[in-house]
């Protein structure tokens, strides 16, 4: 069973046992969090969308946070003296997927 959860504004395809990074929560390691924004539920037999999800949740543990490489971003402007360096370095945190109940059958 696998199902389409969104947070932080991405939609992440999970499976129970998968570890995932996720953009930074507000939780402490070691905790359980659950997803209740569920946009699809998918076994071998087919899919559950729309109202099917009522009370669908995907619960997780929160295995530890911290920061992704560093990204870096150039801008040069030939002939022009003109050279502008940054970087970003994007915190995350790292859960692990312990169930997903399923919602509604109907």
């Amino acid at each position: 069973m696998y199902a389409v959860l969104v947070t932080g504004g991405k939609q992440y395809r999970v499976m129970k046992g998968e570890t995932i990074r996720v953009e930074l929560l507000d939780v402490e390691a070691g905790k359980e969090i659950k997803f209740e924004q569920i946009l699809m539920l998918g076994d071998g037999e087919g899919v559950k969308l729309g109202d099917a999800l009522k009370g669908a949740t995907v619960s997780a543990t929160v295995k530890g946070h911290g920061r992704a490489d560093k990204v870096r971003i150039v801008k040069f402007r030939r002939r022009k003296h003109h050279r502008k360096q940054m970087g970003h370095r994007q915190h995350y945190t790292e859960i692990e997927i312990t169930g997903i109940a399923g919602g509604d059958s109907k």
